[in-house]
């Protein structure tokens, strides 16, 4: 989802000053966030809100990782999303929860009342973009995983998430992986055998070396593409 959505003012790519900032309504916009928002903390697994539950806060993780999942009918488990430091997550357009979010790990994150939100929308344009800028990206995510799910083979899968976590970690070599092989399955629609069973015929392969909670990428360019396949 949208990354740097709110939180301390920071310097924007293309290095513009904070002058430039404050003339665009950014900072301000930045500032008022900030002060209708509420720091909480969640410890390991915990739950941040229910499936069904009342959609009344969006939130941002200031650290840590959030997965987003939505439980089935019949007792399988979708992951929807993970989302790290510097994403929005929980804007739903329902009057109740579709998916509920849990702490990967020890997290932090900012809760920010939607009505209170809503109303800031309509005083700043700058908070109007930044909600705008996050709707069209949590789509244009969405729209990624579906493609995912829809086309790709199991090692197209692992491939494309390892990926997509490189990119999200801003290291093209070590990625992290807070979450479980579990999680890790239920995001892409595949079972935590098959996570493991790909995972090492890539480090057969050279392409990957393992760790419980890490993954070093030896050949990127092996596994773009495998992942574009």
């Amino acid at each position: 989802m949208y990354r740097q959505l709110a939180g301390a003012p920071q310097l924007p790519h293309g290095g513009s000053s904070i002058p430039d900032i404050a003339r665009s309504g950014q900072l301000d916009a930045l500032i008022a966030l900030e002060r209708i928002g509420t720091r909480l903390r969640f410890s390991r697994n915990q739950e941040i809100y229910g499936q069904g539950e009342s959609g009344g806060f969006w939130y941002k993780v200031i650290s840590g990782t959030v997965r987003i999942s939505k439980l089935r009918t019949d007792g399988r488990r979708h992951i929807a999303e993970f989302c790290f430091s510097g994403d929005g997550f929980g804007l739903e357009s329902g009057a109740e929860r579709s998916f509920s979010a849990e702490a990967v790990e020890d997290v932090t994150v900012m809760r920010y009342p939607r009505v209170a939100t809503e109303r800031l929308s309509e005083e700043h344009p700058a908070v109007a973009r930044l909600m705008r800028d996050m709707t069209l990206k949590s789509l244009a995510a969405a729209q990624g995983r579906l493609m995912i799910l829809a086309r790709m083979t199991a090692t197209e899968r692992v491939a494309s998430f390892l990926l997509e976590m490189s990119e999200r970690n801003d290291d093209e070599k070590h990625v992290e992986l807070p979450m479980c092989r579990c999680d890790i399955g239920d995001y892409l629609g595949i079972t935590i055998e098959t996570v493991c069973r790909v995972l090492s015929d890539l480090r057969r392969r050279g392409v990957i070396e393992v760790s419980p909670h890490s993954i070093t990428l030896l050949d990127h360019f092996a596994l773009e593409a495998i992942g574009e396949d």
